[in-house]
C-alpha cells in the first residue's frame, strides 16, 4: 500500500514550494521598477517644453574694475619690469533681498501618465550699497567702472521665463537682456545695465514668472534674504541647506518663510569670484536627504519640491515585499488543515494557490496606473480572494474550511493596506502579527509527531482480528 508522507516532509515540501514562488515575486518587483522608469520617461517628455527643476538667485550687482600688477619678464637677456592692467568683475550682493513666490501647480497628462508642473511668479525688492569698509577688500573705489555695472538674475532653465519680466532701478524701468546669469545657475538667466554713482543706495524692484517642474530652489545672496512662498499644492517637501523658519501646510495648500543672513551663509558682501552652483539635493524623484559640509566658494540653497502625496509605484514595491507573508500565512492554513483536520493538499494545489497570490500584485500594478492605488487594491484583492476561496472549497472538500481561507485572505489584505498607509508603525504591527501567528501554529501542532514514519493509506481504523485457524492449545494438568 502507498504510504502517507510524514508531517515533517509535508512541512519541507510546503516551504520548498513557497521558496520557488520567490522567482515570480522578484519578476513582479522588476516589472514594477520597469513601469516606474517608463513613467519617469513619460513625465520628462511631458515637461520637455515646459521647464525643468528651477534654481533662482539674485539680483547681484556685477561691477567691472581695473587691476594693476607688476611682472618681470626676460627680453634680450635682460629682466624687464612692466605693469599689466586687466579688467575683472566685482560681485556685490544686496544688503536686503525680499522675494515673494506665488507657486501655481498644474497637472498635465499623457495617456496614463501624469506630471506635476508649476508656474512661479516671483516679485521682490533689493537694496545695494558699497560697504563702509570697502577699502579693506583691496580694491580702490576709483578703479570701479560703475557706468558699466550689470544687474544679474540667475534662472537655471531660461526656457521657462515668461514675458512679464520687469526690473526697475531707483524707480526707472530698465530694459532686460538675455543671458549673463550667475554661476549658481550655470550662467543662465537675464540682466540689465545699470549706471550708478555709488553715492546713494541702489533700490531695485523686480518681478518675473518662470515655468518648471518638480522643485524650485532659492540660492540666497546678501546680508539678509527673505523668501516667502505660497501655493495651492498640499504636499510640499522642504530641503536644502536652509529649512523654513515658518511653515503652514494644510489640505488646501501651504505657505512658508525663509530668513537667511550672511552670517549663516558664511559669505562676504563683496566678492571677486562668483560662487559655484550648489550641489544637487534632488535625485530626480524624491529628496535624497544627504547633507554635505559647506565648502568655500559653493552656493547654498533652500529647496521646495512639489511631491505626489501618493506614489503608486513605491506603494506597489512595498506591497510586493510583503508577498511572502501572504504566501506563508495561506500555505500555513492549508498545512494545518492537512495535518490537523486530515484534508490532503497536493503540491500542485499549493503551487496554483501561490500563483494566484502572486497574480494579485500584477493586477494591483496594472489597475493602479489607470484607476489609482486604492481602487486597484480593492479590485485586485476582491478578485483574488473570491478565486482562492472557491478553489479552497474544492481542495479542502468543505465550504466551511474555504470560508476560513477567505476570511484569512481578507484579514491579510486589510492588514497590508494598513501597513502601507502607516509606514512608521509597519514594523511593529508586522512583528506582532507574526508573533500571534507563530503562537497559534505552535499551539495547534503541539501534539504532532513531525518525525513520524509514514503510514499506509489503507483503512487505518480497521482492527486486525486474530486468525481463527490458530487455536491456543489447552493445558492439561494431571493430578497424580
Amino acid at each position: 500500500m502507498k504510504q502517507e508522507r510524514s508531517p515533517g516532509f509535508k512541512l519541507f515540501l510546503t516551504g520548498f514550494i513557497a521558496l520557488m514562488l520567490a522567482v515570480p515575486l522578484a519578476a513582479v518587483y522588476l516589472l514594477s521598477w520597469d513601469r516606474q522608469e517608463q513613467s519617469k520617461t513619460a513625465q520628462e517628455s511631458i515637461a520637455a517644453g515646459w521647464g525643468g527643476p528651477q534654481i533662482i538667485t539674485g539680483p547681484v550687482l556685477v561691477i567691472p574694475y581695473e587691476t594693476e600688477s607688476v611682472e618681470t619678464v626676460t627680453q634680450n637677456g635682460k629682466d624687464v619690469t612692466r605693469t599689466v592692467k586687466a579688467t575683472r568683475e566685482l560681485y556685490l550682493s544686496p544688503e536686503v533681498n525680499e522675494v515673494f513666490t506665488d507657486l501655481t501647480p498644474k497637472r498635465l497628462k499623457r495617456s496614463i501618465y501624469e506630471s506635476v508642473l508649476f508656474t512661479a511668479n516671483n516679485s521682490g525688492t533689493a537694496r545695494f550699497a558699497l560697504p563702509a569698509d570697502f577699502d579693506r577688500y583691496g580694491i580702490k573705489r576709483e578703479s570701479l567702472k560703475l557706468a558699466s555695472a550689470e544687474l544679474r538674475f540667475g534662472i537655471s532653465d531660461a526656457r521657462g521665463l515668461q514675458s512679464n519680466s520687469q526690473v526697475s532701478v531707483n524707480g526707472k524701468t530698465r530694459e532686460l537682456q538675455p543671458g549673463k546669469g550667475l554661476n549658481a545657475t550655470q550662467g543662465s538667466g537675464f540682466f540689465t545695465f545699470v549706471d550708478w554713482d555709488a553715492k546713494m543706495p541702489l533700490d531695485v524692484k523686480y518681478s518675473y514668472g518662470i515655468r518648471g517642474n518638480k522643485n524650485i530652489t532659492m540660492v540666497p545672496r546678501g546680508v539678509q534674504t527673505k523668501w516667502k512662498v505660497k501655493s495651492a499644492w498640499p504636499s510640499p517637501s522642504f530641503d536644502g541647506d536652509f529649512l523654513p523658519t515658518e511653515r503652514d501646510v494644510t489640505k488646501s495648500g501651504f505657505s512658508s518663510s525663509h530668513e537667511i543672513s550672511n552670517l549663516a551663509l558664511g559669505q562676504a558682501l563683496v566678492m571677486t569670484e562668483d560662487l559655484a552652483a550648489p550641489e544637487p539635493y534632488y535625485d530626480g524623484n524624491y529628496m535624497s536627504g544627504s547633507k554635505r559640509a559647506v565648502e568655500p566658494g559653493v552656493s547654498q540653497s533652500a529647496i521646495i519640491a512639489l511631491i505626489e502625496p501618493v506614489d503608486l509605484y513605491s506603494q506597489v514595491d512595498r506591497s510586493v515585499k510583503y508577498g511572502f507573508l501572504f504566501i506563508g500565512f495561506t500555505f500555513l492554513a492549508f498545512l494545518m488543515f492537512d495535518l490537523v483536520a486530515g484534508a490532503r493538499v497536493a503540491a500542485a494545489e499549493y503551487l496554483l494557490t501561490g500563483t494566484g497570490l502572486v497574480l494579485f500584485f500584477v493586477m494591483l500594478l496594472a489597475f493602479a496606473e489607470v484607476v489609482g492605488f486604492m481602487w486597484a487594491y480593492i479590485l485586485a484583492a476582491g478578485s483574488i480572494t473570491g478565486l482562492l476561496t472557491a478553489y479552497s472549497a474544492a481542495v479542502l472538500k468543505s465550504w466551511l474550511r474555504a470560508r476560513v481561507i477567505g476570511g484569512l485572505l481578507i484579514g491579510l489584505y486589510a492588514t497590508l493596506y494598513v501597513l502601507l498607509n502607516l509606514e512608521a508603525y509597519s514594523l511593529i504591527i508586522g512583528s506582532v502579527l507574526l508573533f500571534i501567528a507563530l503562537s497559534v501554529v505552535m499551539w495547534a501542532t503541539r501534539a504532532i509527531d513531525w518525525s513520524g514514519i509514514g503510514r499506509d493509506t489503507g483503512d487505518r481504523d480497521e482492527a486486525t482480528a486474530p486468525d481463527a485457524s490458530v487455536r491456543p492449545s489447552a493445558s492439561v494438568t494431571s493430578n497424580d
